[in-house]
């Protein structure tokens, strides 16, 4: 049951640096038994940068919201609409004390409803991220294909998956 007094808004400048802490420290808790703690405080140094953060609230089509209990940064997402239509989930991370609570399924939708004419959402998930891939699936989502992220041999392994959101 999500927690009352949830609040899901667009992230703001003022927001970054709640933003980047709440990904280290969920990066940390998920990926450094996957990859270690000095990779995964490399990646969340360079994709999560405060300046990294600041470009994505400037892109056209793309969502970044947060989730506040009270003044906390609970949680956040992002996403953007790719060439053809398709939602495409790029970051959905809750701070493991919210984990379980409904509060990532909650967040989940708001973004996806930021795309009211994707006919299909689609995300990348670390292959190893068993719970995220066993959330993704109750979610609706299901297995594309295997890749690596970016193509790069020092990135993440994920796997692809989609959701149909309306028949067209």
């Amino acid at each position: 049951m999500t927690p009352k007094g949830l609040i899901i808004r667009d992230a703001l400048a003022a927001d970054l640096p709640a933003v980047r802490g709440l990904l280290v420290e969920t990066w940390h808790a998920t990926y450094d038994g996957i990859y270690g703690w000095q990779r995964v405080a490399e990646i969340t140094n360079a994709w999560h940068s405060l300046e990294n953060l600041g470009a994505q609230l400037e892109r056209e089509g793309e969502t970044f919201l947060i989730a506040l209990v009270g003044e906390e940064v609970i949680a956040t997402s992002s996403a953007r609409l790719e060439r053809d239509r398709a939602a495409l989930l790029t970051r959905l991370y809750v701070l493991p004390a919210y984990q379980g609570i409904g509060i990532g399924r909650t967040l989940l939708q708001v973004t996806l409803a930021c795309f009211p004419q994707a006919p299909v959402a689609r995300l990348e998930v670390e292959s190893q991220n068993e719970p995220a891939i066993t959330f993704y699936e109750r979610m609706g989502f299901f297995l594309q294909r295997q890749a690596r992220f970016d193509g790069r041999e020092d990135t993440p392994n994920t796997l692809m998956m989609a959701k149909r959101l309306f028949a067209e």
